[in-house]
């Protein structure tokens, strides 16, 4: 299991580590057909699929968006759950972590998954998970789910990506993201999460702003008495189990896939560690920084719950979830997509404000993370705004995670990594040329 903690296995993991010249030799060559990106900006939405979003009267900033710039119409993410997609999304691999689960937070003791050989897996239920570090085999990808997603009898299987292709575990992988090539080459990174307690990423897993996993309710709990309003009489809040679960999961770490590295959350690359995670809020915050134009090379961010379109169960009716998933817009919660809507709308804009957009060529992705868990390909809608080259291109080019992944390397100059680097990955190419004729794109 994940939690094995051998003397054998340390040492082994040790040695990995030293010799970082194997892990070097995970990447590959610096990919080509992309112009260089002096600024990459990646919003990520939730659990919809393409045709959920696709002129859906709800989200009509979103598809004014699509229409008017770039739009991926075959792109597939690689899995479910969450947080698979959001690691290949940064990582190129799953790095043997098919679970929404918890960081095992700075466990030294704790053997990543890479080195185990532990797939850790919502279904059957598995242990919090490793930092990821190291380097060794990733968890294969089925072309079908019947398992790890899957809770009914008979199952109700999914599609990991378009239901016929599958991906094999490749058995040298490395745990790496985009933050550790960032770093390691002296440029920024951030990730901007919506819902971040003022006090910061560190073992957060979930928080409505204010409050977290991590909050001592003990203290407050004599000052929750019962109240009356309108001869309604409001029962108090009674235990420390029972206030934990009035948070609404505003922020969830699951979302946030820098913070499951080792050398994010230990600090161990330069200027690559927690403090890069951020809220949208305050002098450090998205906004402040946009309109500064102070931003990195890379930005990663992530709307909290009720403005991402995933919804949540204890927000109130205009953050609820869908009233049920057919991969059709039937069943949807339509306030929760304009939520969405509007939240991209309030990013995209503040983002094309900024001075940084206005400096050398920059490209904004909008982009979800998988589809609503129906029995119907993964195909999810991603968007491509830039401001250089060709608008309006509509590529049926068939791409997935990994191969954005591949293009923003590509455009920041980094080598590929891990399924980035596979031959069966295509860099999106004619989504963020420059188109100009002028050789810039090879």
């Amino acid at each position: 299991m994940a939690m094995i903690k051998k003397a054998a296995v340390l040492g082994l993991f040790a040695a990995a580590l030293a010799l970082s010249g194997t892990v070097r030799a995970q990447e590959g060559a610096v990919p080509k057909g992309v112009p260089h990106l002096d600024h990459v900006f990646v919003i990520m939405m939730e659990n919809h699929g393409f045709h959920q979003i696709l002129n859906n009267p709800d989200a009509p900033f979103i598809n004014e968006l699509a229409n008017s710039t770039n739009l991926a119409t075959n792109y597939f993410a690689v899995g479910h759950p969450s947080s698979t997609n959001y690691l290949e999304t940064v990582g190129g691999s799953n790095f043997g972590i098919r679970s929404d689960n918890y960081p095992d937070w700075h466990d030294a003791n704790c053997v990543p998954n890479l080195i185990s050989g532990f797939t850790t897996t919502d279904h059957p239920s598995s242990p919090l998970v490793c930092p990821i570090a190291g380097s060794g085999a990733d968890a294969a990808t089925p072309a079908i789910d019947c398992t790890n997603e899957v809770q009914t009898t008979p199952p109700n299987c999914y599609d990991d990506l378009d239901g016929t292709l599958s991906i094999p575990s490749a058995p040298k992988t490395v745990g790496k993201s985009l933050a550790d090539q960032l770093a390691e080459r002296g440029r920024g990174w951030r990730s901007y999460q919506e819902s971040l307690p003022a006090g910061g990423a560190d073992t957060v897993n979930i928080s409505d702003g204010f409050f977290t996993n991590n909050t001592d309710f003990t203290s407050y709990l004599s000052g929750f008495a019962s109240w009356s309003i309108q001869n309604v009489t409001i029962p108090a809040v009674q235990n420390q189990t029972q206030a934990q679960g009035d948070i609404v999961y505003l922020y969830a770490v699951k979302h946030n896939p820098f913070a499951y590295f080792k050398s994010v959350q230990e600090d161990t690359i330069p200027g690559g560690g927690l403090r890069n995670v951020r809220g949208f809020d305050g002098p450090e915050g998205l906004y402040a920084e946009l309109a500064s134009g102070d931003v990195p090379a890379f930005s990663f961010i992530a709307p909290n719950q009720c403005n991402d379109q995933h919804g949540r169960g204890n927000a109130g009716p205009f953050c609820n979830f869908d009233v049920s998933d057919n991969g059709t817009q039937s069943g949807l919660n339509g306030t929760e997509i304009y939520r969405g809507d509007v939240t991209v709308q309030m990013i995209v804009k503040a983002i094309k404000k900024s001075p940084a957009w206005r400096e050398g060529n920059s490209a904004l992705v909008v982009m979800w993370d998988e589809n609503d868990y129906t029995a119907t390909p993964n195909q999810v809608m991603v968007i491509v705004d830039k401001n250089y080259g060709d608008k309006h291109v509509k590529s049926g080019t068939f791409y997935t995670h990994f191969s954005l992944l591949r293009t923003i390397e590509g455009g920041l100059g980094l080598p590929c990594l891990n399924h980035a680097c596979d031959a069966s990955t295509n860099t999106m190419t004619d989504l963020f040329r420059r188109g100009d004729g002028d050789g810039d794109d090879k």
